[in-house]
């Protein structure tokens, strides 16, 4: 058995909470390491917060956007830092299919070790990300070093019900991100991916705290069963429409914006069920897309929802907004406005879409004042089409 897969195997074995001590074993035996750290990228993606693997050793929080690790981390590739001692620390990317989950660093006696190594450790890194993800099943270890701080009960039940941040296939990119991120309330988010189809959900749920919290996952948990049991976009909203209004009877409800890709030929079924925006980012030039609105999900008994038509384009860059965003006021009362959003999006349109999100929501800060407190949910969800490799 070679180093690698012994190392591999240490992983897959290791109890639930003691992933970061079997790749501190292995790699220190097999790779010479003399020091090796995980990070984890906290709800807000503004620092990289320690796993605590040992006693009274808990390494301060370094920045997702700068330094070594935060490098490592925005690029999603190996850098390796070397140091004036002659050591070096090797920081490698910790994803799961394009989701951004951290970083792990290892220090090495030498500059030339770290890259003889580099390849290898780096592939274990991804062997580490999803076994963190099997791991968050058993233990709260990975999700309690994401918190820089306390999350409301709202914004734990809200980011229980994510498919993750960000996602990658050869046909598309993902990147999400909710503000205030510990103390969100309704807005959300939803994907899924089969061999020809993706789905995406984008939410914005009325009500504030817990009860926002439990009208979306009352939601999403009914879109999500009628998408388990094969049935069209329009037949979701349904469905799902018949669940909120059983339980609030037209008191409660939610908007929602659907979509069914194609990823063969880029053609998608929409249906706007009183949505967020979405703007479209298309040779430079960035517009605002409507579709036919629809009535939001339990405002009456038994409405029927009608799909539409959309097509997407290689190239294509989709950000979907709630009015979180686009309604946010400055200091003097001054609403940001599909202007200012239009200008953030061309100032981040070379950043990959796992970024987009935070960067936008950066800009939003700012116009709103960072001494100012958030009144509503603010979502961004940006997608990037390629479209079917092997297809014009």
């Amino acid at each position: 058995m070679n180093r690698f897969e012994a190392a591999a195997r240490a992983l897959r074995t290791a109890a639930p909470d003691e992933l970061l001590d079997a790749v501190r074993v292995v790699l220190t035996e097999r790779y010479q390491a003399l020091d090796v750290d995980l990070f984890m990228a906290d709800y807000g993606l503004t620092v990289l917060q320690a796993v605590s693997g040992v006693p009274l050793r808990t390494p301060e929080p370094l920045p997702v956007h700068a330094g070594p690790a935060g490098r490592a981390f925005g690029a999603q590739e190996p850098y390796c830092e070397e140091r004036r001692d002659g050591r070096a620390r090797l920081h490698l990317p910790v994803s799961v299919r394009g989701d951004r989950l951290g970083v792990l660093s290892v220090t090495l006696p030498s500059g030339d070790t770290a890259r003889a190594c580099e390849a290898e450790l780096a592939e274990l890194a991804d062997v580490l990300g999803r076994e963190v993800l099997v791991a968050e099943r058993d233990t709260d270890l990975y999700l309690q070093a994401r918190r820089r701080d306390r999350l409301t009960l709202a914004a734990e039940m809200q980011w229980q019900l994510l498919p993750g941040r960000s996602c990658s296939r050869p046909e598309y990119d993902l990147g999400a991100q909710l503000e205030p991120a510990y103390a969100i309330y309704g807005d959300n988010f939803d994907w899924s991916v089969k061999a020809d189809h993706l789905m995406l959900y984008v939410t914005n749920g009325m009500g504030e705290g817990i009860e926002a919290s439990l009208l979306t996952n009352l939601a999403i948990n009914a879109l999500r069963n009628a998408r388990r049991a094969g049935l069209s976009i329009a037949d979701q909203a349904a469905l799902a429409d018949q669940a909120v209004y059983a339980h609030y009877r037209g008191r409660c409800y939610l908007s929602v914006l659907m979509f069914d890709f194609d990823l063969t030929t880029g053609r998608a079924s929409v249906v706007d069920a009183g949505s967020p925006q979405l703007l479209r980012l298309r040779g430079g030039e960035v517009e605002r897309v409507d579709f036919d609105a629809q009535l939001p999900l339990g405002m009456f008994e038994e409405t029927d929802y009608v799909a539409q038509e959309f097509q997407v384009q290689p190239g294509d860059r989709l950000l979907f907004v709630s009015d979180g965003v686009h309604e946010v006021a400055s200091p003097k009362g001054e609403p940001y406005g599909e202007q200012a959003l239009t200008r953030a999006i061309q100032s981040t349109r070379l950043l990959p879409a796992a970024e987009v999100p935070r960067a936008l929501l950066r800009e939003l800060t700012g116009h709103r004042g960072e001494a100012a407190v958030a009144e509503d949910d603010a979502l961004v969800v940006c997608l990037d089409w390629r479209g079917r490799p092997g297809r014009a």
